[in-house]
């Protein structure tokens, strides 16, 4: 009877655990878009711009020596 019992019971944990993993996999996604979200807000700090602008500068300077 026990053995039984168990193989009815068996359906019915297979959804909570499916369900459970569907929750915990919503909740990830919609941290993981927060998270995104607020990276994207940040500003870019001025010591990577300056970057930038002396990797342009090397760039232009490289293609006016190669002509």
């Amino acid at each position: 009877m026990n053995a039984r019992k168990s193989l009815i019971d068996a359906p019915e944990k297979a959804r909570v655990r499916r369900r459970d993993i569907r929750n915990a996999e919503t909740e990830i996604g919609l941290k993981l878009r927060a998270l995104y979200a607020s990276v994207q807000e940040e500003e870019i700090p001025a010591r990577f711009l300056d970057l930038l602008e002396k990797l342009d500068e090397a760039e232009r300077n490289h293609a006016q020596t190669s002509e």
